[in-house]
């Protein structure tokens, strides 16, 4: 038996192709084009390609962007006003920031200086605490991607036990609210576990959907899985590789060549989550768009 392997690839060009005949409807009927704004401090290697991907995203269904680079010494205060110059401004109907900041700017600090409105990665204080009674304007990129993989390739969540491994305020956290609530792609059963957590085992062999979100390559081995489960990968890790052009090579938080032996189904490491966190991000504009138009 070997499980099936989820094309997160296509689902997220489904997504844009989405996305591409939203915007096509706006700029015909409103004569208008959503714009997303991101905002990158400093010249780190990763979040520069990561921005760059978000460009090309953009660019490919329509949706206008800019990203505004700020030197890596800037002040607080400065990163500050250019939020609030872009909360303000009608042309950006989302804005995002890439993470991770220099150590002086208190991430927390600018990204709940974004409107609310605005907050297309739905990772804001005001978003986190909509989200956590159901009524959110915008859910972070990557739950939604992964709720929408589970969605899209009808796995079932009702009534199923889902183990999420990790924590964090981008993923496992909201991850754990929305797939316990009521409505499709919900109500399900969630137990997070963490670094705290006690046998760990014990714990994802009942999982009937298992969610890897530990940043660690291969934490999940074989026998920590129950047969015919359905795998979630959402780890991103670099490991060194000579025969490669970067000298390096992507690989997730699961060890996905002997877990596939007995999953029932499983997302790759590259081509699973991640290109539905960018899709779904390219969605969060354009509802961000219907809010604010709906708004005014």
């Amino acid at each position: 038996m070997s499980a099936n392997i989820i094309d997160g690839n296509k689902i997220a060009n489904d997504i844009r192709n989405e996305v591409s005949e939203k915007v096509t409807t706006i700029k015909n009927s409103q004569n208008n084009i959503p714009g997303l704004a991101v905002v990158l401090i400093g010249n780190n290697p990763a979040s520069m390609s990561y921005v760059r991907g978000k460009e090309r995203d953009c660019e490919m269904v329509g949706i206008k962007t800019r990203t505004f680079k700020i030197d890596q010494n800037t002040s607080e205060q400065e990163v500050l006003d250019l939020i609030k110059k872009l909360n303000i401004d009608n042309n950006y109907h989302g804005i995002l920031t890439q993470l991770p900041f220099p150590k002086h700017i208190d991430e927390r600090l600018i990204i709940d200086a974004i409107n609310p409105y605005k907050d297309v990665d739905g990772i804001g204080t005001n978003s986190a605490g909509l989200l956590s009674i159901d009524k959110p304007i915008f859910i972070p990129a990557t739950p939604l991607g992964i709720q929408q993989i589970l969605i899209r390739s009808k796995i079932e969540t009702a009534g199923k036990h889902i183990v999420i491994c990790g924590r964090s305020n981008l993923v496992g956290r909201p991850l754990s609210i929305l797939l316990s609530q009521k409505g499709i792609g919900g109500n399900a059963t969630v137990t997070l576990c963490h670094t705290s957590t006690h046998d760990l085992k014990k714990y994802t062999l009942s999982a009937d959907i298992l969610i890897a979100a530990i940043g660690q390559p291969n934490a999940i081995t074989q026998d920590m899985i129950k047969p015919h489960s359905t795998i979630i990968d959402v780890g991103i890790n670099r490991i060194e590789d000579s025969n490669k052009k970067s000298g390096y090579r992507l690989i997730g938080d699961v060890d996905f060549e002997k877990v596939k032996k007995i999953a029932k189904n499983i997302t790759p490491v590259p081509g699973g989550v991640g290109p539905m966190t960018r899709a779904m991000l390219l969605n969060n504009t354009i509802k961000a768009y219907d809010l604010q138009t709906n708004r005014n």
